[in-house]
C-alpha cells in the first residue's frame, strides 16, 4: 500500500488490514500502528510494543506516543517489562518516559529497579538514569525515596535527585 493512500484513509478496517498483511515494509507498519493506536483501536497494540523496543529513537518515541494514547491495560505491564530488561536496557528510555506518563501501578516500582541498575560504578546508560530520576520526582511517591536519595551521590544525577526528593511527601532531602 502507497505512503499517501496510508497516510489518508480515514477507514480503521482497511489499516488493520495493512498492519498484518504479508510484504508490509516497516515503515509502512509502522505508520498504520502509530494511526490505529492514537485513534485508540488496540489492533495495534502488539507492533506498537515492538516499535517503542526499536533501536531507532524516533520509532521509540512515536510507538510511545501512541501508546499512551492507546488506553490499553497492557501497556504499561509492557512499558514495564521493557524499561527493566537488563538485555534491552539501551532501548529503555522511551518506555521509562511512557511509564511516567502514563502513572501506573507499575510504573514506581519498574523506574526504582531500573534506576537501581543504573547506579552501577561506571554504567554508561546514564540518560536512562536521569530519566529514572525525573519520573520518580513526578511521580512523587515516597517509595522511591531510597533511590533517590543514592542517585545524590553520582554527579550526573545530583542535581535531578536532589530535585526529584523536594517533590516526594514528607521529609525533606538533605541540604545540599
Amino acid at each position: 500500500m502507497a505512503y499517501e493512500r496510508l497516510l489518508a484513509t480515514g477507514d480503521v478496517e482497511e489499516l488493520a488490514a495493512a498492519l498484518t498483511e504479508p510484504g508490509q515494509p516497516l515503515w509502512a507498519r509502522e505508520l498504520v500502528a502509530f494511526r490505529l493506536g492514537v485513534a485508540g483501536d488496540r489492533r495495534a497494540f502488539e507492533a506498537l510494543v515492538l516499535l517503542l523496543n526499536h533501536r531507532d529513537p524516533q520509532r521509540c518515541a512515536s510507538a510511545a506516543y501512541a501508546l499512551a494514547r492507546l488506553d490499553d491495560p497492557r501497556t504499561a505491564r509492557a512499558a514495564a517489562a521493557l524499561a527493566t530488561n537488563e538485555l534491552r536496557v539501551a532501548y529503555a528510555l522511551h518506555p521509562v518516559r511512557l511509564l511516567v506518563e502514563l502513572r501506573a501501578p507499575e510504573a514506581v516500582p519498574a523506574l526504582i529497579t531500573t534506576l537501581r541498575r543504573r547506579l552501577r560504578p561506571h554504567d554508561p546508560y546514564r540518560r536512562v538514569a536521569l530519566a529514572c530520576v525525573e519520573g520518580l520526582g513526578a511521580l512523587g511517591d515516597v517509595r522511591a525515596r531510597e533511590v533517590l536519595t543514592d542517585a545524590l551521590a553520582h554527579p550526573a544525577l545530583a542535581q535531578a535527585a536532589a530535585g526529584a526528593l523536594k517533590r516526594l511527601p514528607g521529609p525533606r532531602a538533605p541540604r545540599e
